[in-house]
């Protein structure tokens, strides 16, 4: 089965950076597409960022662009989310969520992601 574990929130302060990082249980990254949810209490889960299965293509939602990258270690089942600029926008769970991606379903939308992380916390102070 497939279990992904995110790791590396904490506290920052604004401006800094920090890289989130999602484990994979399986290999699982030639074939699945592989993106970042954020949430915050009251709001609906939102698209930060993917990479899909090819890993020739990347997609940022608008608020993150020029901010983050994300990136994907194959041979480590690593998928990475680099966050730099953090600032009082970004403060929320960031959950990394995967699909099977040869079908092509819409990657900015959760409710197209078979499988979820628990989450990880990322705070920033002013």
């Amino acid at each position: 089965q497939v279990q992904l574990v995110e790791s590396g929130g904490g506290l920052v302060q604004a401006g800094d950076s920090l890289r989130l990082a999602c484990a994979t249980s399986i290999d699982i990254l030639s074939t699945f597409d592989m993106a970042w949810f954020r949430q915050v209490p009251g709001k609906e889960r939102e698209f930060v960022a993917v990479i899909t299965w090819t890993g020739a293509i990347t997609d940022y939602a608008e608020f993150v662009k020029g901010r983050f990258t994300i990136s994907k270690d194959s041979a480590k089942n690593m998928v990475y989310l680099r966050m730099k600029s953090l600032n009082s926008e970004d403060p929320a769970v960031y959950y990394c969520a995967s699909k099977f991606g040869p079908p092509g379903a819409p990657t900015g939308s959760a409710t197209n992601y078979q499988y979820w992380g628990q989450g990880t916390q990322v705070t920033v102070s002013s």
